[in-house]
């Protein structure tokens, strides 16, 4: 569980589909996966005004996933692994749009850093209050 997340293991990283499919890849291959990434850090790649993007954004994730580059025996856990593959494919989407790619070192810096910050400084205050006196309550259900 990311609550339990310490900071010095690697995450396993994937694309979401518009439908919330998320898409990654491992030593098995692609997997597409409905359910079990709740414990998850979200990071917004795509602005709500890019509609166009939004509109083919499902059908260039399926097409990408079906590359050679991403069957089982192409994963190697330091060079060519699930990072890789999400990376790949937003430089995928960067280029179709004209835009220059992402180095890792930039796509870590831009995308991921200020979200895993947000996400570290919320669970050390998560874990120091869950070992003080006070309790942490899920809040009730909105109304409907």
């Amino acid at each position: 569980l990311l609550r339990d997340y310490d900071g010095h293991s690697d995450l396993h990283v994937g694309i979401t589909s518009s439908q919330g499919v998320v898409y990654s890849f491992d030593q098995e291959g692609v997997h597409r996966a409905g359910s079990g990434w709740e414990q998850c850090i979200s990071v917004p790649l795509v602005q709500p005004d890019m509609w166009e993007l939004l509109q083919q954004w499902d059908d260039l994730l399926e097409e990408f996933s079906l590359e050679e580059a991403w069957l089982p025996h192409r994963y190697e856990e330091e060079q060519h692994n699930c990072y890789t593959f999400a990376l790949a494919f937003v430089n995928r989407v960067r280029q179709g749009r004209g835009r220059e790619p992402l180095s890792k070192a930039q796509f870590t810096e831009r995308f991921l850093i200020p979200h895993t910050r947000a996400a570290s400084r919320y669970l050390t205050l998560h874990r120091q209050l869950a070992h003080s006196d006070f309790y942490i309550v899920p809040l009730p259900e909105p109304q409907q």
